[in-house]
């Protein structure tokens, strides 16, 4: 969808095939029980520029969709660290020097990190895990468990034993070493589906293009200097194709053109973590100290009241992400897991009127050491590949993958 609002503003007539009914991938409205829940649990951060551009362009401004604050990372009874209103970086350095629930010598190491970091640019070499880069510079026992351990694991979604350094430090240069609003936390007020998606496809249409849900794309293949589509409905001819499949679907879709067996060959190499949203509806009355925080001592990482958020009263949300021995858990044991895990800190909650767990057993790609990730151009001259997992300096996000739909749109603009 990014890809497609870029070429229709350009003057660039654009068709869209999408498989689901409903926009978005895997961020998306999924519906049950009547209530309009998302299949992640996804939040945005100030430096996500490209999304938030598409997004106001879209939905003419972000006030809508989103609610902004300063950065608050809470961990209930743990840990609490929070920007101060003052000019990078001296926001992140006084939130580094008071976070409650470490010790004097923890936060001064943690402060001086960043420093350091930022003398060297946020660069590594040769990169190493996250977790050997934690140990190198000596971040004590409560640092790891309640602030670079959760961010790594949110923001790579791959646990920091294997997670790629590098990556994570190019999210910390961008989210913390930039604007003082490049580190506030965006949280979406709506489902996922409505805040950019269909908004986007409204965009499209309003300006000459189509957008098709329900269309499988079945392969592509070139037929001289033209692709074509194959669907149920038959073939369609077009001079350049994006490709915004899930990797793990590329191979299948691509098989007829010979030019992108290299790419179909690394892109199968991929290994993937999975992300669990586990909903729980309790009585309506129920509210949260905040919006979002942190559990630890248990499976559930991050915590949603949706009816602060969504007007969704009574209904929490809660993220596990990456691998781990929730993987192996049914889902009813996940959901009634998750309850006892809360019901620690709010003794008051009653077992919840329904619950709802949704698994996304490929949500991203492992982003571990090495990973080859391929280009966005690929060596068919008008084929291109758009998808968090194309390369980037960013893990597979939101950001990652509106930046690759830009660059697409941008490089066949440039081609004409």
């Amino acid at each position: 969808m990014a890809a497609a609002v870029e070429l229709v503003e350009r003057g660039v007539p654009v068709t869209v095939f999408e498989a689901s009914r409903t926009l978005g991938g895997r961020a998306r409205r999924v519906d049950a029980n009547g209530v309009a829940l998302d299949n992640g649990l996804h939040i945005l951060i100030g430096a996500y520029h490209e999304t938030l551009r598409l997004i106001a362009k879209v939905s003419g401004g972000l006030e809508r969709g989103l609610l902004r604050q300063p950065l608050d990372l809470h961990v209930l009874g743990k840990f609490r660290l929070r920007t101060a209103p003052l000019p990078a970086p001296l926001h992140l350095i006084a939130a580094l020097l008071r976070a409650r629930g470490l010790g004097i010598a923890e936060r001064l190491r943690a402060a001086q990190w960043i420093s350091q970091l930022r003398a060297t640019n946020f660069r590594l070499h040769p990169d190493v895990t996250v977790a050997q880069l934690l140990a190198r510079h000596r971040q004590g026992a409560r640092a790891l468990r309640h602030l670079w351990e959760p961010l790594c694991t949110s923001a790579l979604n791959t646990p920091p034993e294997r997670a790629s350094a590098q990556v994570f430090l190019n999210v910390l240069r961008d989210s913390l070493n930039g604007r003082r609003e490049d580190s506030d936390l965006l949280l979406p007020v709506t489902d996922l589906s409505a805040l950019f998606p269909e908004p986007a496809a409204r965009y499209v249409e309003q300006h000459g293009g189509q957008v098709l849900p329900g269309t499988l794309v079945s392969s592509l293949q070139l037929d001289g200097p033209r692709l074509l589509v194959h669907t149920a409905a038959g073939s369609t001819p077009f001079s350049h194709a994006v490709c915004a499949l899930p990797p793990y679907r590329v191979a299948e879709v691509l098989a007829a053109v010979p030019a992108l067996a290299g790419v179909a060959r690394v892109v199968e190499l991929f290994t993937y973590e999975p992300i669990h949203s586990v909903y729980l509806q309790y009585q309506h009355r129920l509210r949260l100290p905040q919006p979002m925080f942190g559990l630890s001592e248990g499976i559930a990482q991050w915590v949603f009241d949706r009816g602060a958020l969504c007007g969704q009263d009574g209904l929490v949300g809660v993220v596990i992400s990456a691998s781990g021995r929730h993987q192996d858990v049914a889902q009813d044991t996940l959901a009634a897991t998750v309850h006892g895990q809360l019901r620690a800190h709010f003794p008051q909650l009653r077992e919840p009127l329904w619950s709802q767990v949704i698994a996304e057993k490929r949500a991203t790609f492992s982003c571990v050491l090495g990973v080859d990730r391929p280009s966005q151009r690929t060596p068919a001259h008008n084929v291109y590949l758009a998808g968090d997992y194309t390369a980037s300096d960013y893990p597979a996000t939101l950001e990652a993958a509106v930046r690759s739909g830009v660059a697409c749109a941008r490089m066949i603009v440039e081609s004409a």
